[in-house]
Order: C-alpha cells, then sequence, then structure tokens
C-alpha cells in the first residue's frame, strides 16, 4: 500500500482540526458536504484526495476560505509538466 502524499495529509489535518473547532461530527461536516461520515474520515487521514468542488463546499461548511487549506504548507509544489506537444501523425 502506498503512502498518502504529504499534501492530502497536511490538508486532512486542517480538516479535522477545522471542524473539532466549530464542534462538528464526523456525520454533520458530511451531511453539509453530501458525502458520508466515512469518506469525511477518509479525507482527515489523507487517504483520499478531495475534489476542488468538495473542498470548496467544505470550505463554505466550516467558514473559512478554500485557501485556509494550503497555509503553512511545508511541501514545495513541483514545477508544471511541461506541455505534451501533438505531432501530425
Amino acid at each position: 500500500m502506498t503512502q498518502p502524499d504529504p499534501t492530502d495529509v497536511h490538508v486532512g489535518r486542517i480538516i479535522r482540526a477545522r471542524r473539532m473547532a466549530k464542534g462538528l461530527t464526523l456525520g454533520q461536516l458530511a451531511h453539509g458536504i453530501g458525502v458520508s461520515h466515512q469518506q469525511v474520515h477518509e479525507y482527515e487521514k489523507g487517504a483520499n484526495r478531495v475534489s476542488a468542488s468538495t473542498l470548496y463546499r467544505m470550505a463554505g461548511v466550516l467558514g473559512i476560505t478554500p485557501d485556509a487549506f494550503f497555509h503553512d504548507l511545508s511541501t514545495p509544489m513541483p514545477p508544471p509538466a511541461p506541455p505534451v506537444e501533438s505531432r501530425p501523425g
């Protein structure tokens, strides 16, 4: 089994900390964003990645801006991959 991506783990820690600070259960947050409580648990562990749309909804429920999930991220972003040139067949 592969290890979770450090960015996913970081986002998961922020989700958990904000959820607990708001006094929400896994189920309450899950209901607010339209997923199962098990899915929120997986997000918090960093085992599953959170889609952009779910992260946006989650920010609303937690009362934060979406960029708050990435504050203090110590893992540097890799450079973008160069575009793939298409060659005529």
